[in-house]
């Protein structure tokens, strides 16, 4: 059951698990802080931990509440929808085909059988986001794995709120948020690198930034890029 951990006004939720080291994290939208830390970790040990760390807290906290928002999509003629960093209309084609969608010109073209409702429009352009990661992704990783001498066994692409990606590294495994194919393909390039060094190291100790900084100098600039642009918006649940 999670504990808390109070530091002033800001409270730290504490999960306690079968991991082997602790891991802070900061959660939009608003920045609740949550530590996961492996089973049997005294909380008075954390709160030390958690006071070292309370200036990067703070500072991430007005990130994330400072982070400009998109307005919520209702899938609506000449609506703005973000490709690879790009910004497209829609353009809505009511026929009664399979649904599709597909880029012309400044223009997501999104056709959909008659009276389709918003909910299904929506389905529809996710799954072709995720599609569109499914395509580019792969190459990027067959790209770094001989430079890495690393090999991803599995690629999942799915919706994440709190993390652009994630690496499993006993699975030889990596996720990403399908949100990447909003943005440009460079910031997923980091993002994909980022995750496959995790498969040479799993924390993110001084060996891991030696590592990131020797194979893409240009990482913090991509993240900043990255983190910058505007995110989607969500009805957040706790």
């Amino acid at each position: 059951m999670p504990q808390q951990i109070l530091l002033g006004k800001i409270a730290i939720e504490v999960v306690l698990k079968d991991i082997k080291n602790v891991h802070l994290s900061i959660n939009p939208p608003y920045g609740r802080v949550k530590i996961a830390a492996p089973k049997g970790t005294k909380l008075d040990r954390l709160r030390v931990f958690a006071v070292s760390k309370l200036a990067w807290i703070k500072k991430q906290q007005t990130k994330l509440r400072e982070q400009q928002r998109e307005t919520p999509r209702e899938f609506l003629e000449r609506e703005s929808h973000y490709v690879w960093g790009k910004r497209y209309l829609l353009k809505i084609i009511t026929e009664d085909i399979p649904p599709s969608v597909e880029l012309r010109h400044n223009k997501v073209i999104l056709s959909v059988r008659p009276n389709f409702e918003e909910v299904k429009r929506k389905e529809v352009v996710e799954q072709w986001y995720r599609d569109q990661l499914r395509k580019v992704a792969p190459r990027i990783i067959a790209k770094w794995e001989p430079i890495l001498r690393v090999r991803v066994k599995k690629l999942y692409i799915q919706r994440m709120r709190t993390k652009w990606g994630s690496c499993t590294s006993s699975a030889r495994s990596i996720r990403l948020n399908t949100d990447l194919a909003r943005k440009p393909k460079q910031c997923l390039e980091y993002i994909i690198v980022h995750e496959m060094l995790h498969l040479v190291e799993p924390s993110h100790n001084a060996r891991f930034v030696a590592l990131i900084d020797r194979y893409l100098p240009r990482w913090s600039l991509l993240r900043q890029q990255l983190n910058s642009l505007p995110v989607r918006h969500e009805n957040w649940r706790y």
